[in-house]
C-alpha cells in the first residue's frame, strides 16, 4: 500500500478516474474523514478539490505511479 498527496483539477477528474479504472487493484482517495473510490467520477468530483487529497493504492502499477507524478503536492 502506497499513499501520495496530490492537488486535482475539476477539469482533470475525468481522465484520472479513466487512469484509476485500469489498475486492477483498489485506490481510494481521500480529503479529511471522506474517502471514495477513486475509479468513481462521481465520488471524486464530491470531494474538495481546492484541497490536497491522499491516494491510497492497495497495488503497484508503474505506469499509474508515473501519472500520480503530474499531480504531486510538495508537502
Amino acid at each position: 500500500m502506497t499513499q501520495r498527496k496530490i492537488f486535482l483539477r475539476s477539469d482533470e477528474v475525468n481522465e484520472f478516474v479513466k487512469k484509476a479504472t485500469k489498475c486492477d487493484f483498489d485506490i481510494d482517495i481521500s480529503y479529511n474523514r471522506f474517502v471514495v473510490d477513486a475509479k468513481s467520477i462521481l465520488g471524486v468530483l464530491g470531494l474538495d478539490l481546492r484541497q490536497a487529497l491522499t491516494v491510497t493504492c492497495h497495488g503497484y502499477d508503474a505506469d499509474f505511479e508515473q501519472y500520480l507524478g503530474k499531480f504531486a503536492a510538495a508537502c
